[in-house]
């Protein structure tokens, strides 16, 4: 039950056999094995410190990629079950209350479209934000560097 792509592709057989999640005491590091991604790899925490969500994720992704090297096409970068997420498979976001925004959803939506940027709810694609606060989040993936 749920994504009807994800159904369709098969996806969600077997469901919940063969998934998990593996996190560190503090759960600032999460490793969600076959939801829809083979690894989904998240790095995060509470404040303004990017830097050190970043350091900590590329750590561990060198890590893994020393045991398991990750598939790579030359055109089409990184692969993955979700073909939304090709290319770098780097989905950076943060959430952020932006109340005068928020009461403004097509101001929103345009400050968004300029910058590239997808706005969804604090929990995740097709929910809305609480309180004003939204995932923002890059929404270019393919032709890109991890860095740009």
């Amino acid at each position: 039950e749920g994504d009807r792509f994800l159904q369709a592709a098969n996806a969600c057989r077997f469901w919940p056999s063969g998934r998990g999640i593996y996190h560190n005491e503090n759960k600032t590091f999460l490793v969600w094995c076959n939801e829809e991604d083979h690894l989904r790899i998240i790095s995060m925490q509470q404040g303004g410190d990017l830097g050190e969500v970043y350091r900590r994720l590329v750590t561990a992704v060198n890590d893994i990629e020393k045991r398991i090297p990750f598939s790579h096409h030359d055109r089409l970068g990184f692969l993955t079950f979700c073909p939304t997420n090709l290319g770098t498979t780097v989905r950076a976001s943060v959430h952020i209350k932006v109340p005068k925004l928020a009461a403004n959803k097509a101001k929103l939506e345009e400050v968004a479209a300029k910058y590239n940027l997808q706005v969804r709810g604090t929990r995740g694609e097709h929910t809305e934000a609480e309180g004003g606060i939204y995932d923002i989040s890059n929404k270019r993936r393919m032709g890109l560097t991890e860095f740009e």
